[in-house]
C-alpha cells in the first residue's frame, strides 16, 4: 500500500480517469464510492473537461474522510488512473502543487488556467 501525501486540505477531488473499454469499471468505481462514503460524485464526462487529459468523473469529498477513501480508492481503482488534489482558492496551484497520483501519471492541459 502506497504512503499519501499529508492531509492539508480540509477539501479534496478525485479524478477517475477512463476510456470506452473502461467506461463501466469507472462508473461503478465512481457509484460505489458515493454510497460507501457518501460523498458527491459529479458527471461521468464521455468526453475531456477542463486540463483532463482523458473522459473523467469527479469525487468531491473532506478533510475528515481522507484518510479512509485514499486506501479505499487505491484498493478499488484496478488498474484505473487517479488525480487527487486539494481544493483551495487556486485551481493553478491544485492541479500542479497539490496534486498526487494514484496510478501513472498523466500530463494536464494547464492552459486552461491562463484562459
Amino acid at each position: 500500500m502506497p504512503t499519501f501525501p499529508a492531509n492539508n486540505y480540509a477539501h479534496y477531488h478525485a479524478h477517475i480517469y477512463f476510456d470506452a473499454n473502461t467506461l463501466a469499471q469507472a462508473t461503478e468505481l465512481c457509484t460505489s464510492a458515493g454510497k460507501e462514503f457518501d460523498i458527491k460524485v459529479g458527471r461521468v464526462h464521455q468526453k475531456k473537461v477542463g486540463p483532463h487529459p482523458h473522459w473523467s468523473c469527479q469525487l468531491a469529498f473532506n478533510h475528515p474522510i481522507y484518510n479512509t477513501i485514499m486506501p479505499w480508492l487505491e484498493s478499488k481503482r484496478d488498474g484505473l488512473t487517479v488525480l487527487v488534489h486539494g481544493v483551495t482558492d487556486n485551481e493553478l496551484k491544485d492541479h500542479t502543487e497539490h496534486l498526487f497520483w494514484l496510478g501513472e501519471s498523466k500530463v494536464l492541459d494547464l492552459s486552461v488556467f491562463t484562459k
